[in-house]
């Protein structure tokens, strides 16, 4: 992301979230009544011009794909919440995520971490839509070049002591090893039961040929944006790696099983494609 900044990204991410509650047809993967109207009237053109999935099916494959992963980490967080009493939410890359604003569990703390240049321009939209941060929530701007994701929650009152759901979507790829590996440890030091949810991509090298090409695009474009893809795993990679830190692997799924538990019978296009990328679903002292 470029210095002072907002994240593109985080924009392009937040369109196609809106855009399923706009284009797509019920039932709803994802169902966000707020996502429409934090980005506010400036961005209502790029909305609208959204295509249909079975005109576009690479757009809605990544349409899909959002929504997927964003329903898979609030489906964690209910599930945490009911069987474990689960009372914080961790939003790792915030972006213009919504739960925090529409938060079902009165009980539950929700603490949006993100660059202080993406968190003010979030809270600018949230401004202009008359959109209220709730006094469940906190806003945790982190500079990572200068200050420690620690502190800074410690800082804006996060207790690691507490059972914590971890929501960590759309950052992982763009990370340095040394990045995930530290970010890792710190999850890792949450009380025991803590789960994490984030997506990961696959290497160039074990997906089939147009899906290599299909990330070399991909990957052109979001280096173009400022924020290139960084960080690859295959799943037995990436749960050594937890392992490392006291945390353990409770699902990873690619498009196959994602499939299965949420777009079985859709008729609108609106589905997954390829297997570059994953969702994992981890816990702490498993």
């Amino acid at each position: 992301m470029h210095e002072a900044k907002p994240s593109r990204t985080a924009l392009r991410v937040a369109l196609r979230r809106a855009a399923h509650q706009v284009h797509d047809e019920p039932p709803l993967v994802f169902n966000d009544p707020l996502a429409v109207r934090i980005l506010g009237p400036v961005h209502a053109e790029e909305l609208n011009r959204t295509p249909s999935g079975s005109l576009k099916p690479f757009s809605a494959g990544i349409r899909a794909w959002m929504v997927a992963r964003a329903r898979f980490a609030e489906d964690v967080l209910a599930e945490a919440v009911r069987e474990h009493s689960a009372r914080q939410y961790l939003v790792l890359g915030a972006g213009l995520d919504t739960f925090a604003y529409r938060n079902p569990f009165p009980g539950v703390r929700v603490f949006e971490v993100d660059h202080p240049a993406t968190q003010e321009w979030k809270r600018g939209l949230l401004a202009d839509a008359g959109i209220a941060p709730p006094a469940g929530m906190t806003f945790v701007p982190v500079d990572f070049e200068k200050q420690s994701l620690a502190g800074e929650l410690e800082h804006a009152g996060f207790d690691c002591k507490k059972l914590t759901v971890t929501a960590w979507l759309g950052v992982v790829p763009y990370l340095t090893p040394e990045a995930f590996a530290a970010t890792v440890k710190l999850l890792g030091s949450f009380a025991q039961g803590s789960a994490a949810v984030f997506d990961y991509s696959q290497p160039r090298e074990v997906l089939p040929h147009v899906e290599q090409l299909m990330h070399d695009s991909l990957s052109e474009r979001v280096a173009l944006a400022g924020e290139p893809f960084q960080l690859f795993f295959t799943p037995h990679h990436l749960a050594q790696q937890l392992a490392a830190a006291g945390i353990a692997v409770v699902e990873d799924l690619g498009s196959a099983e994602l499939t299965e538990r949420y777009f079985t019978g859709r008729s609108d296009g609106l589905g997954l494609r390829g297997k570059a990328a994953r969702l994992c679903h981890a816990e702490v002292g498993l």
